[in-house]
C-alpha cells in the first residue's frame, strides 16, 4: 500500500522550486542579459545556489522510500535529463548542461532502489552518519582533492580524471565545461543521507503527523516540480526578452 501523501515534504519541495526559479532569472539577467550584480558571483550567491541544490538533492533521498515505482521514476528523470542537455547544446552551447542534476537524481533513483535490498540492511543510525562523512571526505574531488571547502585532505590522483564516464562519476577530464554539473560523487552521499534521514524517522509518529502538515499553495507547486522545472528555464527566457524589448531596461 501507498503510504499517505506527505504534504509538508511537497510544501518543501514547492519553496525551493521557487527559490531555484528566482536563482535562474538572477543568472540569466546577469550572465545573459548583461546586468551587473556583483554579489550574485560572491558568497552570498553561493551559498544561495548551495542552499537550493542541497535541498533537493536531501529530499529526493528522503522521499525515495515514499513513492511507487522507483525504478520507473528514476528513467523517467533521467530521460528528462537527457532532454536538458540536447536543447542546451542545440540552442544555447555556450550554457550547454551535461550531467546536470535531473541526471544526477535520475541515476541517484536508479542506483538506490537497486541497492536498496542492501540498504535496508544498515541501520539508519549508522548509515546516516556514514553518508555524511563520505560526503565531506569526497565533497571537493570535482577539483582534484580529498575534503571539503578549504579543508584539503589530499590530492585525487590525476589518473582519474579521464573521460566521459569518470567526469559522470565525479572526475571531470580536462576541459570540462557544465553550466550545472552535479557528478555521482560527492553528491551520491548526500542522497543518501536523505534515505537514511526518513529511516530514522519513518516509525515516529510524530514525525509522521509533522510530514502530513498541510503547507498550502505550495504543495501544488512540490507536486509538479518536474514539468515545472522543465519549463521554466524557457518561461523565464521568455518573458526576460520581452521584458527588455518593451521597457529597454537591460
Amino acid at each position: 500500500m501507498r503510504p499517505a501523501r506527505k504534504r509538508l515534504l511537497d510544501g518543501i519541495r514547492g519553496l525551493t522550486l521557487l527559490s531555484m526559479i528566482a536563482y535562474h532569472g538572477m543568472f540569466d539577467l546577469v550572465e545573459l542579459f548583461g546586468v551587473q550584480v556583483s554579489w550574485f558571483w560572491e558568497t552570498p550567491g553561493y551559498v544561495w545556489q548551495q542552499s537550493i541544490c542541497w535541498s533537493f538533492i536531501l529530499l529526493s533521498g528522503f522521499c525515495l522510500r515514499l513513492g511507487r515505482a522507483p525504478v520507473r521514476r528514476g528513467l523517467v528523470v533521467s530521460a528528462c535529463g537527457l532532454v536538458i542537455t540536447a536543447v542546451t547544446f542545440a540552442f544555447l552551447p555556450s550554457e550547454r548542461i551535461l550531467f546536470g542534476i535531473l541526471t544526477f537524481t535520475g541515476a541517484a533513483m536508479l542506483i538506490t532502489a537497486w541497492l536498496s535490498p542492501f540498504l535496508k540492511n544498515i541501520p539508519a543510525w549508522a548509515g546516516l552518519p556514514g553518508s555524511a562523512l563520505l560526503f565531506f571526505l569526497t565533497r571537493n574531488v570535482n577539483g582534484g582533492f580529498w575534503g571539503f571547502g578549504t579543508l584539503r585532505l589530499g590530492a585525487v590522483p590525476e589518473g582519474w580524471y579521464r573521460g566521459p564516464v569518470t567526469t559522470f562519476l565525479g572526475f571531470p577530464e580536462p576541459g570540462f565545461f557544465s553550466g550545472d554539473y552535479f557528478s555521482l560523487v560527492p553528491w551520491i552521499f548526500l542522497y543518501l543521507c536523505g534515505y537514511f534521514l526518513y529511516g530514522l524517522l519513518e516509525k515516529r509518529e510524530t514525525a509522521q503527523r509533522i510530514m502530513a502538515r498541510p503547507a498550502g499553495p505550495l504543495e501544488i507547486v512540490g507536486r509538479h516540480s518536474l514539468p515545472i522545472y522543465m519549463l521554466h528555464q524557457p518561461a523565464l527566457l521568455a518573458v526576460l526578452t520581452a521584458a527588455s524589448r518593451l521597457t529597454g531596461a537591460f
